[in-house]
Parts: structure tokens; sequence; C-alpha cells
């Protein structure tokens, strides 16, 4: 299997972007790639033994796992809305990341089609589709960056106390951040809590993973959709008080999941995530104390 497309790369073998409509509004989830990350970053406050027992249990690797990056392009109106632009090229450490600006242009989505990008945070798999080489000229020059206001002002003076991350990812974090800034601090469109970005496309301040951290909602014609960021993962449904590495407050954290799920179970809306499996497109459903996930049946 050698077929080539047009930009003399190999032609991908699975499948890399998911469309549907939510009522009125043309939503596609592009998967950005995969980050190999150790598996005692996913459930820190975990008994070592129980985290083995669902890895197993999920035919997961027990010492490392592949971490599932997507983002979210949705069509309102005349707007295009970007969530999240993936971790970009910059990490040579990553080969399989990086992959949303090739694969938003083999779904005809032009970069300079874009009106609006929504960060749900800043870590750098989030933000660093928007420093990749060449990235910056291709946008419009009016491009809209939503992005929390407390979110802006975390970064200023970052705290990573809490967190558990692998040692060398905390000064990446920040020095990613500031070239984000520097380069895109006057494109910036900082909102407080609740930001309606296009008819039917709001964004809101949860916290928790960042203090910034936003989740976006999608609403039209009575059908909805959120796009959780990373206030949710694979273990979350089954033990959402399983607190991960990168959470800058784990405790808040867990109640931001908590109250999301228990939201998505009560209005049966979809849920994309930037760390479930792609497509990550599914429904939360309460199971006693905890919940399950129930992932859509793909639409051909």
């Amino acid at each position: 299997m050698n077929a080539r497309d047009n930009t003399n790369k190999p032609e991908e073998l699975v499948p890399s972007r998911y469309a549907l409509r939510v009522g009125e509004i043309d939503v596609l989830v592009v998967s950005d790639g995969v980050l190999p990350l150790p598996a005692a970053t996913m459930a820190t406050n975990a008994d070592p033994a129980a985290l083995a027992v669902w890895l197993d249990h999920m035919f997961l690797p027990p010492d490392a796992f592949d971490w599932p990056l997507n983002v979210l392009v949705a069509r309102s109106g005349e707007q295009v809305i970007l969530v999240d632009t993936g971790l970009g090229s910059q990490f040579p450490g990553f080969p399989r990341a990086g992959q949303t600006p090739h694969r938003l242009e083999a779904a005809g989505i032009d970069l300079s089609s874009v009106t609006d990008v929504v960060i749900t945070h800043m870590h750098m798999d989030h933000i660093g589709g928007l420093l990749v080489d060449g990235i910056k000229e291709r946008l419009r020059p009016d491009l809209r960056i939503h992005v929390a206001a407390a979110e802006v002002a975390f970064w200023d003076t970052p705290d990573f106390s809490q967190t558990a991350m692998p040692e060398p990812v905390p000064d990446v974090l920040r020095s990613t951040a500031r070239q984000f800034m520097e380069q895109y601090r006057d494109r910036l469109h900082v909102f407080q809590e609740r930001h309606e970005v296009a008819p039917g496309v709001v964004a809101r301040r949860t916290g928790g993973h960042t203090p910034g951290h936003c989740v976006v909602d999608i609403d039209s014609n009575g059908q909805r959709l959120t796009f959780a960021g990373d206030a949710m993962f694979p273990v979350g449904f089954e033990h959402p008080d399983w607190q991960n590495g990168f959470e800058h407050d784990p405790g808040e954290s867990t109640r931001v999941r908590m109250a999301l799920f228990g939201e998505l179970a009560d209005n049966g809306g979809l849920l994309v995530a930037t760390h479930l499996p792609f497509p990550s497109v599914g429904r939360v459903a309460r199971e006693g104390d905890t919940f399950r996930w129930a992932p859509v049946f793909w639409d051909h």
C-alpha cells in the first residue's frame, strides 16, 4: 500500500477526522495524533495495583500508553471556529503528534478560513499548533483567539506545586506558553466566565485542570455537544476521583469532572474531549456512583 496524495506524503490508512452536525452547526473532530506518556500519570492518587487492574482490563500496556489528542472545528453561519490547535511539530520527542495543520488541509479547511480559535487552556498540546513555522503567516489578520482571563493570568507565574508531570515537562510548558503569548497577545479576546464565540457556540470557564480551563458548548435546534478539553480522561468514567498528573488543582479538577459528567448524563448531549480515543464522540450515563461512556455508532 504505497498510494500517495498530492503532497507526496503517504496516504493515511486510519481515519483522522469525523464529521457530524449539531442542529445547524457543522462539526469536525480531528485527530492531532498521540503522545506516549507514563501510565502512572493517568491516576497519581490511585493505588498502583488498582491502576494496573484497570489498565489490564482495558488491554493497555502497564507502563506507558498512547495519549490521544483531538481538536474540533465548528462552522456556525459565516464563522469557522477551531477549538485548540494540537501539539505542533516543534517537539521531536513526539513524532506522532502535531498532525492538525496537514489534517485540516486534507479535510479542505484552509487556515485562512478560520475566523476564531478557542484555547481551552495553554498547555503545549493545545497551543503548539499555532507555533509551527509558517502557520502564523497563513492565518487571517483579524483572527480572534478566545481564552479565559484566568488562564492568561495564571501563565504569568504558573504554579506546578500540585502536579505530577514527567520532570522535563513543566519547563517546556512554561516556555511554550511564553512563546504563545509573545506571538499572539495582540489577537487575544479575553473573557471572564462565559463568552458566545458564535451563534450556538459558547466557551465557559470551568477551572480545575488549570485556573482558566474552559469547555466549549455547541447548542443548536435542541441538539448539544460539549468539547470538554482536559476535564476528563479515559479512566475518569469508572474512577472520576482518580487525579491526573497534569492537573494544576487536582481537587478542583475532580469536582469539575464529576459536575460535567453529571450535567452530560442529565442533558443527554454529546461529549468530545481532547484525550478520549478518536473520534471521542459519545454520551455519558450514570452507573451507580460512577459513570458509563457510550461511544456513538459511526455514521457513514
